[in-house]
């Protein structure tokens, strides 16, 4: 009677661990989401993919004023070349739930000069249900030295 119960508590922390290691790499896998999104944006401004832009960033085809801005981005920042992300500092921490934050991106492209934008990014979601990334406003070129701004 007792050789039972042992097999259904080591069952039952089995099941346990395996759920909890499940959550958690849901948790840690948001920011690679999050840096995949910014390269596939510096990648099309580096393209001079204007529309491209527009899609990557939430609601911005419903706006003038961004749709402007991703059209003066694509012409400032195209450029010929492979580009390299020299450095993306991220919008958030750990967490395990929805947050809001400014990722910082540096990239390079063919011999460029680096190029610095800020990005304000919006994780949605929590762990059980899945998260999503949002881009929701990119900034103008930055100095290589320069901290995000508040508002851009």
């Amino acid at each position: 009677m007792r050789r039972p119960a042992i097999i259904a508590a080591i069952v039952a922390a089995v099941a346990v661990f395996l759920v909890l290691s499940a959550l958690l790499a849901r948790a840690l896998s948001v920011g690679g989401a999050e840096d995949a999104a910014l390269t596939d944006l510096v990648r099309a401004e580096a393209r001079g993919d204007t529309a491209a832009v527009i899609a990557a960033v939430t609601g911005c085809r419903a706006h003038t004023a961004c749709r402007a801005r991703a059209a003066a981005l694509t012409a400032s920042l195209q450029h010929p070349g492979q580009i390299q992300i020299a450095e993306i500092n991220p919008s958030s921490g750990f967490a395990l739930g929805a947050t809001l934050g400014t990722a910082r991106v540096a990239w390079v492209v063919g011999g460029s000069l680096p190029r610095v934008q800020c990005v304000r990014v919006r994780h949605t979601g929590n762990v059980i249900s899945g998260f999503g990334i949002e881009l929701l406003r990119v900034s103008l070129r930055i100095r290589s030295n320069a901290d995000c701004p508040s508002r851009y």
